[in-house]
């Protein structure tokens, strides 16, 4: 973690500077900016072409790509990329942020700060997504801890126009943490702090913000990868707890997916 790069990185992002031209950049987002510049300050290595993509940075370590979004969309990109290298997946969290409004007639609303506050965990759903990705001894995952202001637009459909509204844009302002997961048992590093020893993943939900069902699944995930193991039940609900050792799916690169399994 360097906070004196990556404020560096979000002055770059918000001058303008070098602004983004080609296609693969086209609507492009200070928060993504900033984050790819924190990582490759040598614009010669951002939005460098890896065949049949564009890859948003290479590093010494490898392919870089900043997902800000579902991570569905970025499964082919990275079926490509793993083999041919190391690739680092960075999920950016706004862990602390501020909203303000913008009207139609170009006001901007007194910024207010969000009583959310979401933590590394807040990733767990997107790992769904990537299924046996997440056993390629290439794939690395980034999250950032971030700080932000955020712009949305007041259009939504609730009476306030708040509710379902439009995200204009996330602007950095500093950098919070790091949470760095090299391989399978160590996606562990994402649960939650606090959480009861054992867990159910309603609790897991509760703790990352994700809905009973999401956070099934989030838990399926984990316990896949060795990063947490079934330990008896309460009621109907399972017990989970950290694994200390990996488990046997995740020490053969299980698959994610298994038909009927729950």
């Amino acid at each position: 973690m360097d906070q004196a790069r990556f404020l560096e990185a979000c002055r770059w992002a918000l001058s303008g500077e070098g602004a983004p031209q080609g296609i693969g950049t086209l609507g492009e987002k200070a928060l993504h900016r900033a984050v790819k510049y924190y990582f490759q300050t040598d614009s010669q290595q951002r939005e460098v072409p890896v065949p049949p993509y564009v890859a948003d940075a290479i590093t010494p370590e490898g392919i870089l790509e900043v997902q800000t979004r579902s991570f569905q969309r970025l499964r082919p990109k990275l079926q490509a990329f793993l083999s041919q290298g190391p690739v680092t997946v960075v999920y950016p969290v706004p862990a602390k942020k501020t909203v303000a409004w913008l009207t139609e007639e170009g006001e901007v609303s007194p910024a207010h700060k969000s009583p959310l506050k979401p933590t590394a965990g807040s990733v767990l759903l997107e790992l769904y997504q990537l299924g046996e990705l997440l056993f390629h001894p290439n794939l690395r995952l980034c999250v950032l801890l971030l700080e932000v202001d955020e712009y949305r637009l007041l259009n939504g459909w609730s009476r306030d126009k708040k509710r379902g509204s439009t995200r204009f844009d996330r602007l950095p302002v500093s950098l919070l943490g790091e949470v760095w997961v090299r391989s399978p048992q160590e996606y562990g590093k994402l649960l939650p702090p606090g959480l009861p020893v054992p867990f159910t993943s309603r609790e897991l939900g509760k703790a990352v913000g994700l809905s009973p069902k999401k956070a099934t699944l989030a838990a399926h995930v984990l316990r896949k990868l060795g990063a947490i193991s079934q330990q008896g039940k309460r009621g109907n609900a399972f017990l989970y707890v950290q694994a200390t050792a990996p488990d046997t799916a995740a020490a053969t690169g299980g698959c994610i997916l298994e038909k009927g399994d729950t």
